[in-house]
């Protein structure tokens, strides 16, 4: 099948190539030439075949842009993917304005990392059925081998709720994982943190990709000294917790990951200062000046 790819960084330059190896046709285009297959996006469109479909893989803040530039290159029938992390309730406006020139349009929530292009990546698809049926061997190129690693999640929007609640269980997940090592770490009874990890990654309830990850990361760095603990968060999980919020569902976990996530960019919390002020204030207790 021919598919057009824009976009061609970690994840994007991965899947043309895991799609070219399955045999797929794939036209790429990167605003970086050294990376692209075309010098423009309209040459992009030219290239390919009615009727045409182009997956998008954009920084989250340009993919509005990108789609409405693609809407003016394309037609009827042609069909747009955004695979990025765009916020689901982004998704409906843009099949509205799709579907006024006749192009279809699906979501696709994507897993994999840098890890995807050798061990497929995990998809959740939003979207009408006739589109997915259409765009079935891409996806099946994508994916893991095996039964797993698919869904049709349901309509437009639901591909990228899909992976908004994923990575919201991801930020529980790993900040599960970091605590234990920093409580390992704290114990005077364990000498061999990293052999800890190691020897829960068969066997064990709490095997899972991450922890095997966590446990390459101590390889290269055991005491993690070369690392600061500053964590970014790139959006999901905050839009998780408002839909629980909205919803009301207590997501106690994933709300305390996303709240330590914050808690790790302060040099000097002023929570904290406030706290150490007012048992000072009450009780006396001493304070440690700066």
């Amino acid at each position: 099948m021919q598919l057009g790819l824009v976009g061609l960084g970690r994840m994007g330059g991965n899947m043309r190539e895991r799609l070219r190896a399955a045999g797929h046709e794939v036209i790429g285009y990167d605003r970086n030439a050294d990376r692209s297959d075309v010098a423009s996006m309209a040459e992009l469109a030219e290239k390919l075949d009615a009727p045409r479909a182009i997956w998008v893989m954009v920084p989250a803040g340009v993919t509005d842009t990108t789609i409405d530039a693609l809407a003016e290159m394309l037609g009827a029938g042609d069909i747009l993917i955004d695979g990025g992390n765009s916020r689901f309730s982004d998704d409906a406006p843009r099949a509205e304005r799709l579907a006024e020139h006749g192009i279809g349009y699906l979501d696709v929530g994507v897993s994999g990392g840098v890890w995807g292009k050798e061990n497929g990546y995990g998809l959740m698809v939003g979207g009408a059925q006739e589109h997915v049926d259409r765009l079935m061997p891409i996806f099946e190129a994508l994916k893991p081998a095996g039964e797993f690693g698919f869904v049709h999640a349901g309509p437009v929007g639901a591909g990228h709720y899909a992976k908004m609640v994923h990575n919201g269980i991801e930020y529980g997940l790993m900040h599960a994982y970091a605590e234990g090592y920093e409580l390992l770490t704290k114990s005077e009874m364990v000498t061999n943190v990293p052999g800890v990890f190691k020897s829960w990654r068969e066997g064990t309830v709490v095997q899972s990709w991450l922890l095997d990850l966590l446990d390459r990361a101590l390889d290269e760095d055991p005491d993690l000294s070369d690392l600061s603990g500053y964590t970014e968060d790139t959006g999901e999980g905050r839009w998780t917790v408002d839909e629980a919020i909205r919803l009301a569902v207590p997501l106690n976990v994933i709300a305390a990951s996303l709240f330590a996530r914050f808690t790790s960019r302060q040099d000097d919390s002023p929570a904290m200062k406030a706290v150490a002020a007012l048992r000072q204030q009450f009780g006396g207790h001493a304070v440690h000046k700066r």
